[in-house]
């Protein structure tokens, strides 16, 4: 019997550090880490031990002989990847432990409470010479795990055991709903900390470049995610819901959790913890189609494989694939034929054959893909009533071009999910063309061929720009980690002028109120009390001022 990872894994990686046989690739110290879909394990060398079952964070990881029948088809998705990917190397040697400073002290001020920034603080807060202070402007924790994942994959959400953990040690102190820029200044984080770490993601969405987008009922993924995860910046918002079509242009994981939410009944979202303003307004939603709209084809498709196949599952949705429109690159087809195309990519195309194949449902509502199709124009006087789209075809060198075909898709609803972009961070540098903060290993620099700026740090989407999830950000969070520790070791961090213990008296003059660590825990076992209540995971307060009270209750 072998083990087999499922679509919520997250790839933190925690399962390869347990795992006594090295048959669970790629790890962190493996090319192939850093754009992995998932995790897979090698059903050829697993012992069956659990170890990985235990240490999983999202309850991703099965025995075979106890999977779901809709988790049957990752029995041949983990064996795919072992067909083609070389898994020598295996873990390496465990790292070794800095030598720091001995008697010193280190205070970190970790501007961000996303995934990257508590891997870094969780690596940081082991040692107890350092002092970890987590500023978010948010009175909630997790940043993208409570405001990105979608709702409807709650296990995913389960790496936030592992951030509560590094929460509660006492090295470890919260300044939630505090705005570092407003209530606090860059130069007054750096006379109080020896380091900064700044892991403040991407929050802004990229536009398309074409006439009409800016319509009335044209809108970002990031936005509609923003409301229905109850961000308590978009409690307000409405969003246009009263037709029968809505187009989303991107082919991104985040695309298709749009595309669910948008079609699943409340029976569905009814269990889980979506705001309940959007909860609401879904109820009375009139979209009984979403069509995904693919500039390229299936080979450059950015959802992974699990959440393609996991459209199949849903119940009430047909998922509508035209055989016509999975035409391949010469040098895709080719690889194809001959075996030598990446297994990931492989799987990709066959899944979008299988749902091809599929007779034409009666479900009532349905997801249409449209591959090589980009949108051109927004259609519409005062608001948004169609998108153009033209077809595009492979060039023999695998680049793609416009042909003089075209199409209207009628819909009151236009998502534009192509990507996220980071913003400048008052005082550090910034690189407008990638939209980063740049830096070397972590460590941020001028960005104009300068040194490094000591005791500045960067981590996440705004290190490396909007590319990958958990894991990726678990990797990256633990290089910054390891940097600050580094230069700590090496003395080359510089010395605080002042005591940042009069940080919250700080913030609060300037009309902050800060939730700290008793504040956060009573806002989530309130959240999780009203949960249980309903049987949801939890009920999310959805404005500042609920949260706030909520936090200062029993003060």
């Amino acid at each position: 019997m072998a083990h087999v990872i499922t679509r919520p894994c997250c790839n933190d990686a925690s399962c390869v550090e347990v795992c006594p046989v090295n048959c669970i690739h790629p790890t962190p110290d493996e090319p192939e880490f850093l754009t992995a879909e998932m995790l897979y394990i090698d059903p050829e060398t697993c012992i069956d031990c659990g170890a990985c079952i235990d240490e999983c964070p999202v309850d991703a990881i099965y025995p075979d002989d106890e999977l779901d029948p809709r988790d049957e088809p990752y029995l041949q998705i983990n064996a795919d990847y072992y067909r083609d990917h070389d898994v020598e190397g295996g873990l390496g040697s465990p790292p070794k432990r800095p030598q720091l400073p001995e008697g010193a002290q280190l205070r970190v001020a970790v501007i961000g409470a996303g995934p990257a920034a508590f891997y870094a603080a969780g690596k940081l807060a082991e040692f107890s010479q350092i002092s970890v202070d987590v500023f978010d402007r948010l009175p909630t924790p997790y940043g993208l795990v409570r405001g990105g994942v979608a709702p409807d994959h709650a296990k995913t959400k389960g790496v936030e055991r592992t951030f509560a953990q590094t929460e509660k040690r006492a090295n470890f102190t919260y300044h939630l709903n505090v705005d570092v820029g407003t209530h606090i200044t860059h130069d007054e984080l750096c006379e109080r900390y020896g380091a900064l770490l700044y892991a403040v993601g991407a929050p802004h969405d990229r536009r398309l470049g074409i006439p009409g987008e800016e319509l009335p009922g044209s809108f970002a993924a990031t936005d509609f995610v923003a409301w229905y995860n109850g961000h308590p910046g978009y409690t307000e918002r409405t969003f246009p819901l009263d037709g029968e079509r809505a187009v989303v242009v991107g082919t991104g994981n985040v695309a298709l959790d749009v595309a669910r939410i948008l079609l699943a009944d409340e029976a569905t979202l009814g269990t889980t913890d979506i705001a309940d303003h959007a909860l609401a307004a879904l109820r009375e939603s009139s979209i009984r189609e979403v069509v995904v709209l693919g500039r390229r084809g299936i080979e450059h498709a950015a959802f992974t494989n699990a959440e393609f196949l996991s459209l199949g599952d849903l119940p009430g949705i047909d998922v509508v694939v035209d055989p016509g429109e999975l035409t391949l690159s010469p040098q895709a087809q080719a690889a194809l034929d001959d075996g030598s195309l990446d297994s990931t990519v492989a799987t990709k195309i066959r899944l979008a054959r299988e749902f091809a194949a599929r007779p034409a449902g009666s479900a009532g509502k349905r997801i249409v893909f449209h591959f090589l199709a980009a949108p051109q124009e927004v259609v519409g006087d005062t608001a948004v009533t169609a998108v153009i789209c033209r077809r595009n075809s492979y060039r023999p060198d695998g680049t793609t071009a416009a042909t003089d075909e075209s199409f209207p898709l009628t819909t009151s609803a236009l998502v534009r999910s192509v990507g996220y972009r980071g913003q400048s961070v008052p005082g550090l540098p910034f690189d407008d063309e990638r939209a980063v903060v740049p830096n070397e290993q972590a460590r941020v620099t001028d960005g104009a061929g300068g040194p490094v700026l000591p005791g500045l740090f960067v981590a996440g989407w705004i290190r490396r720009g909007p590319t990958g999830g958990i894991g990726r950000n678990r990797l990256c969070g633990e290089q910054a980690a390891a940097a600050i520790l580094a230069d700590f070791a090496d003395g080359v961090l510089p010395e605080p002028v002042a005591d940042p213990a009069d940080v919250s008296e700080l913030v609060a003059a300037r009309g902050a109120q800060r939730v700290d660590l008793s504040g956060w825990g009573r806002i989530d076992a309130a959240e999780r009390e009203a949960g249980e209540a309903g049987g949801r995971r939890r009920v999310k307060l959805v404005t500042v001022e609920q949260l706030v009270a909520t936090a200062q209750a029993g003060n």
